[in-house]
């Protein structure tokens, strides 16, 4: 019998196969035999060389290979305006490499008159990979061996995003295909150094799921300093721990966080605080961004002689939107009949930051990707939603090569076709957040909850009774000011909640 080091039987853990669960896998999969056989049991027995992970792994760098392949006329003819927009190969890294003086030996942060609008992490790495190209000045040569550097890193945090995604839930590792062969990821993954976020944050998911809060907060706090959206998520902890009762894996959360961020923040802050600072500064005072709904609405506002919105208009807008988006989840977090898992509250509170932010950048789907593969791994949508983000995506750059070249509209795409897709690619993330709360009221319908488990993502949560609900509160209040309260539900009623979704499907 195999045995561990210890001596012990190895832990074995079913594995949920997607042909069994996924309505829409399981309808494809007759075509080649159909679902997985009733007596097939994997996880439990070995299933040899090519294990879900390694399998996973393959599917990534196939993925990746072909993220820079659409990179290829660029990288053959240059990276010049307007043609990588039409050809569709734009990337952010040879231009800034070019535009920021990268090129010429400029260090983001330690090369004091410089700027660079990304946070500390980001520039450290934009800085570091320039150094890596041989040679010297601006060159196309040059660029492309700055893009090949960095995609390469781009495509190995694409594989840690994975694999991290694959590990938080041992049962459910194919959920994390979704990230492995995304379209979003092969057609954005390169335009930015967004997978670098992603993959830490991924690393924090991990780590929770594994009741390891404080290495949970170290990586969060490390992808907040890279990029801005993984602080969110503490609200979706701070919800659990409310509803539970249990704070201690937030204040040990919030602790490796505070820590992580600051061992890399503080010593740019005392070295260049102008330089440090310039990020909040150009995010505070940049105009709407490409792709946001306010940029959509400045485009419209231009055409009917509307009025325009200005950077502090959008900035109020965009702080007092997101802040009752949140207020939004934290009821839905409170008044749901069974606790929410924290997959779903970390995907709708970064959803609701992508759909307020000022700027919605193509690249932006990335963070959401590995998220809905945690929250909601239903394949129809998934696929729905890359379709149109891929539509989007080529909207993006036609519109731009409009916009930069000053060509006449009917060789590129005009601004309401372009609104379109802006409002179409939105509309697609408000559905998907609409299917993840439903599923929070209905956990018969969530795939996870369906495969007998709670919450395989919250540590210290899963399995977590609760201590306050919007119930309990209204209870307590109500015997405060001495009003009669009427039963909600008997026993009966709430231990039928407390089992919904506890069948395969």
């Amino acid at each position: 019998m195999e045995s561990t080091q210890d001596g012990r039987a190895p832990q074995h853990h079913a594995v949920i196969s997607p042909t069994r669960n996924d309505p829409l896998l399981r309808t494809l999969s007759e075509s080649v035999g159909g679902p997985l056989g009733d007596h097939a049991a994997p996880g439990v027995v070995g299933s040899g060389l090519w294990t879900p992970e390694r399998v996973l792994i393959v599917l990534t760098t196939l993925a990746a290979v072909l993220g820079v392949v659409l990179k290829g006329y660029c990288r053959v003819n240059g990276w010049t305006t307007p043609q990588h927009f039409y050809a569709t190969c734009y990337s952010d890294l040879p231009t800034l490499f070019g535009e920021r003086g990268l090129a010429e030996g400029v260090l983001p942060f330690f090369t004091q008159d410089a700027l660079f609008e990304y946070p500390v992490v980001m520039g450290l790495i934009a800085g570091a990979t320039a150094l890596l190209v041989p040679g010297s000045g601006v060159s196309q040569a040059r660029a492309t061996a700055y893009f090949d550097i960095n995609a390469v890193l781009v495509a190995i945090m694409w594989l840690v995003a994975v694999v991290a995604t694959a590990r938080s839930n041992r049962r459910r590792p194919w959920d994390a295909a979704m990230l492995a062969i995304a379209p979003g990821a092969i057609l954005s993954g390169f335009i930015n150094w967004d997978m670098w976020a992603v993959a830490l944050l991924a690393l924090g998911m991990l780590a929770f799921a594994r009741n390891r809060p404080v290495w949970a907060g170290v990586f969060i706090g490390l992808g907040t300093a890279t990029k801005l959206y993984p602080i969110v998520v503490f609200g979706a902890v701070l919800v659990l721990a409310v509803r539970t009762g249990r704070y201690r894996p937030l204040l040990l959360t919030l602790a490796g966080a505070a820590g992580s961020w600051l061992a890399v923040n503080v010593p740019i802050m005392l070295m260049n605080p102008a330089g440090w600072a310039y990020f909040l500064e150009f995010t505070r005072e940049r105009p709407a961004g490409f792709s946001s709904i306010y940029f959509a609405w400045n485009l419209m506002a231009e055409r009917l002689h509307w009025i325009l919105l200005d950077a502090p208009g959008i900035n109020a807008m965009a702080t007092g939107s997101f802040a009752l988006a949140c207020a939004a989840v934290a009821v839905v977090g409170l008044h749901a009949p069974r606790r929410p898992r924290l997959a779903q509250l970390a995907f709708l509170i970064v959803a609701a930051f992508v759909l307020t932010n000022k700027v919605y950048s193509p690249q932006f789907v990335v963070w959401l990707i590995p998220l809905l593969a945690l929250a909601r791994p239903r394949w129809r949508d998934f696929l729905l939603w890359m379709a149109v983000e891929a539509a989007h995506w080529a909207a993006v750059w036609m519109y731009l090569g409009q916009w930069t070249s000053g060509g006449s509209p009917q060789n590129n795409i005009d601004s309401p076709y372009y609104i379109a897709a802006i409002i179409a690619h939105m509309g697609m993330l408000g559905y998907l957040c609409v299917r993840v709360v439903m599923d929070i009221y209905n956990p018969s319908s969530d795939p996870i909850r369906r495969s007998r488990q709670d919450d395989p993502q919250g540590g210290a949560f899963d399995g977590a009774p609760d201590a306050v609900t919007l119930r309990t509160l209204r209870s307590a209040f109500d015997r405060i000011t001495g009003r009669s309260v009427q039963p909600t539900a008997d026993r009966t009623d709430v231990a039928r909640v407390s089992t919904l979704g506890t069948m395969d499907g």
